[in-house]
């Protein structure tokens, strides 16, 4: 399943947490709007399957007015083939998110909106350097679905500084009480170069000890799960039929372009990326000098992400694939060290495929590693 990211790098101010490429001048949006349509038409020839998953993310890509995605998407239809039931996903901030602009995007061919919610705590929100507040995340849900949004997920966060088990299950409690199709809900993470590493360096952030991210991640399983949520990923949770595809593919090694400064690309065999800035890619893009950083895989390094990418799934690593993929000696290898773990019913074969019990999902990182060839 061939797939087509783009990274909107805009943001109006950026989150404490966040290590993703992106920056705060707006001055060059309609030049970035310009150069992505140029990528996209000089690498129309990199997929050759029609695109069944269109991603739009960031950065912020609602900071794109309607007429820039109206410019993107004629580019899309002139070069690419695009299936008519592709999945097409825009993040989105729930500040942007106005009455008028959600009828804009509703009028684009968009049919997925994930929106960055990450608390309904507005205290948790200041601390995050989130721009909205808990009542403009409800109503931003609320308006989408006016908008006849029939595909809506959020994204939660838990683990914050000083964020109690009664906070969590609040912000749960008014998650599933919206009514939606899908919730990605991520530990929060202390990225080097970020603001929030450098609070953690200055001792004026403390991380929140491992039982409670335990209670919060099992509170997180069983609460979801008892309002009809399937946990098909660790950290994303979804209706039944409301998977994202886009996602997915990545899981499942398929390919993929990556278009917009510092966006990956994978066609099988190697991975490719831009050049992490948004001025000297547009100048790249413009005078046909682009030129994108490669690495090729090698049978080990595939091995790994098959392992790393599908343990994290409910459907797992299908075994018989992976000694069709990467041969006996990386199959047994697999079998081999999953042994001790199945007997610890941290693991399991289902139907063929090696899985993570409910038990294993606790210690999931631990189990890959011991598992990955390195």
């Amino acid at each position: 399943m061939a797939g087509i990211y783009l990274h909107i790098p805009f943001c109006k101010t950026r989150c404490v947490y966040c290590d993703f490429y992106s920056i705060t001048n707006e001055e060059l949006i309609n030049s970035f709007v310009d150069a992505i349509c140029i990528e996209l038409k000089n690498r129309k020839t990199e997929i050759n399957e029609p695109a069944k998953t269109i991603y739009f993310g960031g950065g912020t890509p609602t900071r794109l007015n309607k007429q820039h995605f109206e410019k993107i998407f004629n580019s899309l239809d002139d070069h690419y083939n695009v299936e008519t039931d592709a999945e097409i996903t825009i993040e989105a901030n729930p500040d942007d998110l106005s009455e008028k602009y959600i009828n804009d995007l509703s009028s684009l061919p968009f049919n997925r909106i994930s929106i960055g919610i990450q608390s309904f705590n507005d205290n948790e929100l200041k601390f995050l350097s989130r721009r909205h507040s808990a009542k403009q995340a409800a109503d931003a849900v609320n308006n989408c679905q006016k908008a006849e949004f029939k595909d809506i997920s959020i994204d939660l966060m838990y683990g914050l500084p000083g964020q109690t088990m009664q906070i969590w299950k609040d912000n749960l409690k008014q998650a599933c009480s919206l009514d939606i199709q899908h919730i990605s809900a991520y530990h929060l993470i202390y990225e080097e170069k970020t603001r929030l590493y450098t609070l953690l360096r200055a001792g004026k952030v403390s991380p929140v000890n491992e039982d409670l991210s335990n209670e919060m991640f099992q509170t997180l399983i069983d609460t979801l799960t008892e309002n009809h949520f399937i946990h098909y990923e660790i950290s994303n949770f979804a209706k039944d039929g409301f998977y994202s595809r886009h996602n997915s593919s990545y899981w499942s090694g398929d390919p993929y372009i990556g278009v917009g400064p510092a966006a990956h690309s994978f066609d099988g065999d190697n991975r490719t990326w831009n050049i992490a800035s948004l001025s000297k890619y547009i100048s790249a893009v413009n005078t046909g000098n682009m030129v994108r950083e490669t690495e090729h895989l090698s049978l080990e390094q595939k091995y790994n992400e098959a392992i790393l990418t599908g343990l994290r799934t409910m459907w797992g690593v299908d075994l018989n694939g992976l000694k069709t993929k990467f041969g006996n000696n990386l199959y047994q290898y697999c079998v081999n060290n999953a042994q001790k773990f199945i007997e610890e019913n941290l693991l399991k074969i289902e139907d063929g495929n090696l899985k993570l019990t409910q038990k294993g999902i606790f210690i999931s990182d631990g189990i890959m590693s011991e598992l990955m060839n390195v």
